[in-house]
């Protein structure tokens, strides 16, 4: 208890004076108005760490595993043993989400057993701070002794000082245990002050009848224990896991060794839950990743104070949302350390000929109605390939459904990880100064992109427009499979957004609906967008066409691209909506900014389906509830290896 109530005396507020100057120095560099929460994000991230200057994260992914005496309800679609074996994945076959998402990240991965049922002698790496073989049966009575609530705590706590000597300083805290989502739906319920119906969520993919069941559960272990939600320790003891102690002493001691947390899903934010009642202060040194499919994250974040920075329908708690919000964090602070350099940026360009060719309706139908089709039996093949990879089913929501896409438009089942990516920008002559190719070009280079600047002539019909555009992206992606297609402000002293503000306003009704018909919404934008629209609907038909996939930037181009669906149904497999439908970040700011990060949400669904082992690779056991038993299963080749679409 000693080092418990030591830590939280060492938790500091956030570093003022490390604030205000990265505010000030944000103020100066005007292009960064746009970034919306990723500005917050940086003023947050230098009052954590006490440099106006924050250096580049170095980030460290803590799997904590434990059993659940409730896993005996059968509250799981996954065995007990599943808590032993996923340990054995993450150390031995190297197969597991946490894997394959810290790799993505560029993280360390720690697991570390807290306290898992049966033998794991035999799992080279792990870290033994076995406090006992799974917790209590919590509907019976408290899951856990006080003492070992605090044990569990004070576990993380030393674990997180030993890294942060290290130099660690940002930690993505992840779990394993079979069962921990009803733990955690009994910690929402009782520290929200909702119900056991409104905090519990269907975890591994249950059914419905074990979801009631679950349920029952969690509302049997509040009956029975009465956890006050005032005392941490109190609620971890009565309902919790030993992973959750150990998460909790992670965030105590990230807070106060000056590190950020960045929470992942509705597990880790659980546990936050106690940290937080033990300690007010280490609020602040939490971000929150995502919006989990799960019942009660919203609960959960709304009463930590924490706003998602993504929804991809994730239910998985694997440290997976963490590691992509801590890449855009390395984006953020990447782009923010090089404001202040005044080496001049080019871009490749390509300009606009000024003679205007001759577009016929012909040239456009041709596009239009010969749209290829997305390969069938590779999806079909990736969604196997998915659905049987060493984790619960459907749990990785939209990255999955990126994936499957992905490898329809490339017909690849399994695409590799590192795929080609060119940003094309559209401007209308040089109109980009040298703060907003910086920032521009820092996106770019943590994507990988190449950038080509495409320079309109706004003087000549969209038709030229449209063909110029079709012709430049044509161009890129007969070798390259993705693109980001992203357009300018017209001017250097336009407020960002402009561009977006007159197309919404010209092309949307107050409630953000389409206005017009397909054929007919050109006719309706202002006569100085009219070039920058055709010429993204031509790059957008022909890098389809071209079967590439294409990243979405800023509002502007969502609108546009949005009437070109209407246009062209065909096209929609191969457009990727980034904000707001995955990201939540708030971005205005144009240039390709959005569709970089885009990007990052595309390697992490490739690192998935390519750093993952199927279930035949690994001794993880298959679903015994819900959809998962009908598509989960563990054939053979005679060589072992798994073949995806075998039932």
């Amino acid at each position: 208890m000693k080092l418990l109530e030591e830590t939280i005396a060492r938790i500091p507020p956030l570093d003022d004076a490390a604030m205000r100057l990265a505010r000030e120095r944000l103020l100066n560099h005007p292009a960064t108005d746009g970034l919306g929460k990723l500005r917050d994000v940086i003023v947050h991230y230098a009052g954590i760490t006490g440099k106006s200057t924050p250096e580049p994260s170095k980030k460290c992914t803590i799997i904590c595993c434990a059993d659940h005496g409730i896993a005996a309800l059968h509250t799981s679609a996954y065995p007990s043993e599943t808590t032993a074996q996923m340990t054995a994945n993450y150390l031995i076959s190297r197969g597991a989400a946490a894997n394959a998402f810290a790799n993505f990240a560029a993280s360390d991965l720690l697991v570390v057993n807290m306290g898992i049922a049966g033998n794991t002698m035999d799992i080279p790496g792990l870290v033994d701070r076995h406090i006992a073989e799974g917790t209590e049966n919590f509907t019976l009575g408290p899951a856990m002794t006080r003492e070992q609530a605090v044990q569990a705590v004070e576990t993380g706590i030393k674990l997180v000082s030993a890294c942060a000597e290290n130099g660690y300083n940002c930690f993505l805290p992840g779990e394993m245990g079979i069962s921990n989502t009803a733990a955690s739906a009994a910690i929402c319920a009782v520290c929200c002050g909702i119900s056991p119906e409104e905090a519990t969520g269907r975890g591994t993919n249950i059914s419905d009848e074990r979801l009631q069941e679950k349920i029952s559960v969690v509302r049997r272990g509040l009956e029975v224990n009465r956890p006050d939600p005032e005392d941490g320790i109190d609620v971890l003891a009565k309902v919790g896991g030993f992973e959750f102690g150990c998460i909790a002493g992670i965030v105590l001691g990230a807070a106060a060794n000056k590190s950020l947390v960045l929470l992942d899903g509705f597990n880790s934010s659980a546990a936050a839950l106690i940290a937080v009642a033990l300690a007010p202060r280490c609020r602040d040194y939490l971000m929150a990743s995502h919006i989990s499919a799960e019942k009660g994250h919203k609960a959960v974040l709304q009463k930590l104070g924490l706003s998602p920075w993504m929804n991809l329908r994730l239910r998985l708690g694997e440290g997976c949302g963490a590691a992509i919000s801590s890449s855009m964090l390395d984006a953020a602070v990447h782009a923010y350390l090089t404001l202040d350099e005044n080496d001049d940026v080019e871009f490749k360009q390509e300009q606009m000929p000024a003679e205007p060719p001759t577009v016929t309706d012909k040239t456009f139908n041709f596009y239009l109605r010969t749209m290829p089709t997305l390969d069938k039996q590779s999806m079909m093949l990736c969604q196997s390939r998915i659905d049987n990879l060493a984790k619960p089913l459907e749990c990785l929501g939209y990255l999955e459904q990126i994936a499957v896409e992905l490898s329809g438009i490339l017909a690849d089942e399994r695409p590799e990880t590192e795929l080609g990516f060119t940003l094309l920008c559209f401007s209308k002559g040089n109109s980009l100064k040298h703060p907003q190719k910086q920032l521009i070009n820092a996106f770019a280079e943590h994507a990988k992109a190449e950038v080509l600047l495409a320079c309109l002539r706004p003087e000549l019909p969209p038709t030229a427009a449209f063909d110029f555009g079709r012709v430049t992206a044509e161009d890129i992606t007969f070798g390259t499979p993705i693109i980001g297609i992203a357009l300018t402000e017209a001017s250097p002293t336009d407020p960002i957004g402009t561009k977006a503000a007159k197309l919404r306003q010209a092309l949307l009704d107050e409630n953000g609906n389409l206005l017009y018909a397909a054929d007919e919404f050109l006719s309706h934008i202002p006569k100085e967008l009219k070039s920058d629209a055709a010429a993204i609907m031509g790059a957008m038909i022909a890098a389809a066409h071209n079967s590439s996939l294409i990243l979405l930037d800023d509002e502007a181009t969502e609108i546009i691209a949005r009437y070109t669906e209407a246009l062209c149904p065909d096209i929609k497999p191969y457009i990727l909506h980034i904000q707001p439908a995955l990201l939540q970040l708030g971005i205005k700011t144009a240039g390709g900014i959005t569709a970089c990060l885009g990007k990052k949400l595309v390697d992490a669904a490739l690192h998935m389906l390519n750093d993952m082992k199927t279930f035949a690779e690994t001794s993880v056991p298959v679903a015994n509830d819900g959809p998962g038993v009908r598509r989960q299963s563990k054939p053979s080749t005679p060589s072992g290896r798994h073949v995806p679409g075998e039932e």
